[in-house]
C-alpha cells in the first residue's frame, strides 16, 4: 500500500521559528567552519567532515530524517534566493522530478568511489566538491520553488533519505518552509514512510529506485574493499576505484530485480525494508571498525587507534548490535505512520 501524505498540519510560533532559525544559523556556522578547515588546514577538516560528520549521517537519516533536512547548511543555503525574494518560483513538471532523482543516484555512485581517489586525502578538493554542491543549489533556487529542486531532487543525499528513512522515531515541525507551497508532489518531508517506492509517476523515478534500493547495498560492500589511493598514477587507476562498488551494485541489484520480479506488490515496501537494512548495516559494519583502529586498510578512515586498548570482540559486539536495530526498525517493525516532518499549513492554490 503506498504511503500518503499526513493530515497533521501544524504552523509554527514566532519563538519556535526563531529557535529554529538559530539553529539552522549555527549549523551553518559549523559547516562554513568545515569547510575552512578543508581549506586551510586540510587534515583538521578531512576528519571532522569524512570521520566526524559523515559517520554520523546514516544512522540520523534512519532515526531522524528531519532533522537533518531541518538544519542541512546546503538546504539553508539553497533555499536563500526563496526567501530573500528572488527566486522565479518554477514548478517541476512529473517528468523533471523524475529526472532529477535519477541524476542525483547517479551523482551519488559516480562521486562516493572518488573518495578513494581524491576525497578522503585531500581537503581542498573535498572543499571545492561542498562548494560547487552549492553553488548549484543556490542557483536551482533561483528558479524553482522551494525544496523541489535541490532538496527533493538533485543532492546526491536525498535518495539515501528515501531509502534509510521508511520507518522513522522522529517527525518535527518543518522548519524551513514556512507554508506548504505544494512544490513537490508527493513531499517528501510531509508523507509517512515515505521511500523510493513511493514516488514511479514517470520512468525516471521507477528507474532511481531500481538503482537506489538494489544497488546501494552492493555498492556500498564493495566500497569497503578499495583502499585510499595515495597517488593517481594513470586514468587505469583513477577509474580503478569503482570496480568493486559497480560489481557489487550490478550484484545486489540482479538479485533485487529477480525477487521484485516474482512477488506481490504488497510485499514491495517489506522487500525495500530489508535492503534499506542491509545497507545500512553494511556500511557500520566496516565503519566503525576502520573508525577506531580495525580497519582492513590500515588508517583508511581512522578517527582514533583504540586498537591496543580495546579488544576486536567488543568492536563486533557494537557492529552487530547496530546490525540488529537497523534490520528490525527497518524491515521487522510494523510501519509507524510517521513522516519526517510534519506538513506547514497549506497555501491555497487560488491565493
Amino acid at each position: 500500500m503506498a504511503p500518503t501524505a499526513t493530515k497533521k498540519q501544524i504552523q509554527l510560533s514566532e519563538r519556535s521559528v526563531l529557535v529554529w532559525r538559530l539553529v539552522q544559523t549555527a549549523v551553518w556556522l559549523v559547516g562554513a567552519a568545515i569547510l575552512t578547515c578543508l581549506l586551510i588546514f586540510p587534515s583538521v577538516g578531512i576528519v571532522l567532515f569524512w570521520d566526524i560528520l559523515i559517520p554520523l549521517a546514516p544512522a540520523l537519516l534512519v532515526i531522524a530524517p528531519g532533522l537533518w533536512r531541518n538544519v542541512c547548511p546546503l538546504a539553508t543555503t539553497n533555499l536563500m534566493p526563496r526567501r530573500l525574494g528572488f527566486s522565479k518560483r518554477k514548478k517541476l513538471t512529473a517528468k523533471q522530478s523524475g529526472i532529477f532523482g535519477l541524476v542525483a543516484v547517479a551523482a551519488l555512485y559516480i562521486i562516493v568511489p572518488l573518495r578513494h581517489a581524491v576525497f578522503n586525502t585531500n581537503g581542498p578538493a573535498t572543499a571545492m566538491l561542498i562548494i560547487a554542491m552549492a553553488v548549484i543549489g543556490v542557483s536551482l533556487g533561483f528558479f524553482y520553488e522551494w525544496k523541489s529542486a535541490w532538496c527533493s531532487g538533485l543532492c546526491p543525499i536525498h535518495p539515501v533519505e528515501k531509502l534509510y528513512g521508511g520507518n522513522v522515531f522522529l517527525t518535527l515541525p518543518n522548519a524551513q518552509c514556512d507554508k506548504c507551497m505544494h512544490c513537490v508532489a508527493p513531499c517528501p518531508d510531509s508523507t509517512a514512510n515515505f521511500g523510493p517506492e513511493s514516488t514511479k509517476k514517470t520512468t525516471w523515478n521507477r528507474i532511481s529506485a531500481l538503482l537506489i534500493t538494489g544497488g546501494l547495498p552492493g555498492f556500498i560492500w564493495g566500497w569497503f574493499h578499495v583502499p585510499d589511493a595515495a597517488s593517481i598514477s594513470s586514468i587505469g587507476s583513477f577509474f580503478a576505484v569503482y570496480q568493486m562498488p559497480m560489481l557489487g551494485l550490478l550484484a545486489t541489484l540482479a538479485i533485487y530485480s529477480l525477487i521484485i520480479a516474482i512477488i506481490q506488490t504488497k510485499y514491495e515496501r517489506k522487500l525495500t525494508g530489508l535492503f534499506a537494512a542491509a545497507a545500512v548495516s553494511c556500511y557500520y559494519w566496516y565503519r566503525v571498525p576502520a573508525l577506531f583502529g580495525f580497519g582492513a586498510w590500515g588508517r583508511d578512515g581512522l578517527l582514533i587507534d583504540l586498537s591496543k586498548t580495546l579488544s576486536s570482540v567488543a568492536i563486533t559486539g557494537i557492529t552487530v548490535t547496530l546490525t540488529i536495530f537497523f534490520f528490525y526498525r527497518l524491515f521487522l517493525a510494523e510501519k509507524n505512520r510517521k513522516s519526517w516532518l510534519i506538513r506547514p499549513v497549506k497555501l491555497k492554490l487560488n491565493s
